[in-house]
């Protein structure tokens, strides 16, 4: 079934953060290398992008808690699945690989949920994180026009991402935690012509990340300014994530609903991190301050981020089925 066609019955849940539910785990570095990186020269641990290859079983479990708990879409382990964020680790070379791999342990799990439940498709959202570099920032005080990245070598490692997720099954591509726009826009672009190359195309999510309470993105545009930047492809849905809590998240999908003509998406952390890096709301806080976008009719997708678990994403989707999603012309 078309995404497009279960959007306008209901809204969907997107699954919750990845990272949080790997930590459970106590891995060593040699799960990082089982039987695929044994004899690379450098420490792997923490490269968590890794794990769909040397331990698929953890990622596969991850998803498939994620939808008993009422997930829709399940987002790939794929976020630091470019050369350029591989290249801290000297990895670039397993890009395809990690990508590749990774959306087949997603579709696996996915179709095993829709095999079971057919009035409840399960999708599979192709995780394009930010890269560790921004184009449009120097990363050196005192050479501001210095850049640690240029557009071009964005394309490209963005390209060869996209290739790999569609070749291993995604239903739809997630451009996400967005802090420059410039560097989403080379994603964009590399979609763009992928998608011309192979005569396919898929849905395209994006979601951006308002880093305080200043209310800007990274590279200081408004919920509104960085709306329109992405504007110019026919996406899905345009929304927010990471940053900040539920509560904090709500002003600025405001300014989404009442402007996009996508769908709007929103999966915020568990509240903001406590002085030890931990995430202290739980399932029950986070649906309470959820509710608010559900009463105002903001949104059309909702998901969890960093701290958020099986059980947040339970609570949001027992939640979720009392609403409608938020109209929208999904011709566009």
């Amino acid at each position: 079934m078309d995404i497009r066609e279960v959007l306008n019955e209901r809204i969907l849940v997107l699954d919750g953060a990845m990272g949080t539910m790997i930590q459970r785990h106590t891995l060593t570095e040699e799960d990082f290398r089982k039987g695929w990186f044994e004899d690379h020269t450098s420490p792997l641990k923490g490269n968590n992008d890794l794990l769909s290859l040397t331990r698929p079983d953890i990622i596969e479990e991850i998803h498939r808690l994620y939808y008993e708990a009422g997930a829709d879409i399940a987002e790939t382990n794929t976020f630091s699945g470019t050369t350029i964020a591989q290249a801290d680790y000297g990895l670039e070379s397993a890009v395809y690989d990690i990508n590749f791999h990774s959306a087949q342990i997603a579709r696996k799990v996915a179709d095993e949920f829709t095999a079971k439940e057919p009035n409840k498709p399960r999708f599979v959202a192709g995780s394009i994180g930010p890269t560790n570099r921004t184009a449009s920032i120097s990363p050196d005080v005192n050479d501001p026009g210095y850049r640690a990245v240029t557009f071009d070598d964005l394309v490209l490692a963005y390209t060869q991402q996209v290739e790999a997720l569609m070749d291993g099954g995604v239903d739809l591509l997630l451009v996400e935690t967005v802090f420059d726009t410039l560097n989403a826009k080379a994603a964009l672009f590399a979609i763009d012509e992928v998608f011309e190359k192979r005569g396919v195309k898929i849905p395209i999510m994006v979601s951006g990340t308002i880093t305080d309470a200043s209310g800007r993105t990274l590279t200081g545009q408004t919920a509104e300014a960085f709306l329109i930047s992405i504007s110019h492809l026919p996406l899905l849905s345009v929304g927010f994530n990471c940053a900040l809590g539920a509560s904090m998240m709500r002003p600025y999908l405001q300014v989404l609903a009442k402007n996009a003509p996508f769908a709007v998406s929103a999966h915020p952390n568990a509240g903001l991190p406590n002085e030890f890096g931990k995430y202290d709301e739980t399932a029950d806080m986070m649906a309470t301050q959820i509710k608010e976008f559900l009463d105002e009719n903001l949104i059309n997708i909702i998901g969890g981020c960093c701290g958020t678990t099986p059980d947040h994403i339970r609570a949001i989707a027992t939640l979720a089925k009392n609403y409608k999603p938020r109209q929208i012309d999904l011709n566009y």
